[in-house]
């Protein structure tokens, strides 16, 4: 088996896979807080880094039924949540293409940003 890529994401706050610290996603990716895991709360992200797909399945969520994919961190290999494939309702098509992740599934971390590089100009 070989070596596993790993993004490592810029930001001041960054959240990172409670069990190996991989980093998942920035603070600026969150849609909502408001969503429901399997074990609790979860997080609507626009884009995750660091993830792995399964099979599709469709799957009766609270809010209807939707086709869908569990998410596992590609270091640990540990669940995260899902990804929502397609909504079958009007008003859940914007959940498609974006990922929960479960909220005891994740740790928030704070990191400083990187300086930012001045450009030379003669003058």
């Amino acid at each position: 088996m070989g070596k596993v890529f790993q993004n490592w994401l810029n930001g001041c706050n960054v959240y990172i896979c409670a069990t190996c610290q991989c980093h998942l996603a920035n603070q600026e990716e969150i849609i909502s807080k408001q969503f429901q895991g399997r074990h609790g709360k979860a997080y609507l992200f626009a884009n995750v880094v660091n993830v792995s797909l399964g099979p599709l399945e469709d799957r009766v969520l609270i809010t209807g039924l939707h086709t869908v994919c569990d998410i596992y961190c590609n270091c640990c290999l540990a669940v995260l949540g899902w990804k929502y494939e397609k909504a079958f309702e009007e008003g859940q098509k914007y959940k498609e293409g974006k990922y929960i992740i479960e909220k005891a599934k994740m740790e928030k971390i704070s990191q400083a940003e990187p300086p930012e590089v001045a450009d030379d100009v003669e003058g």
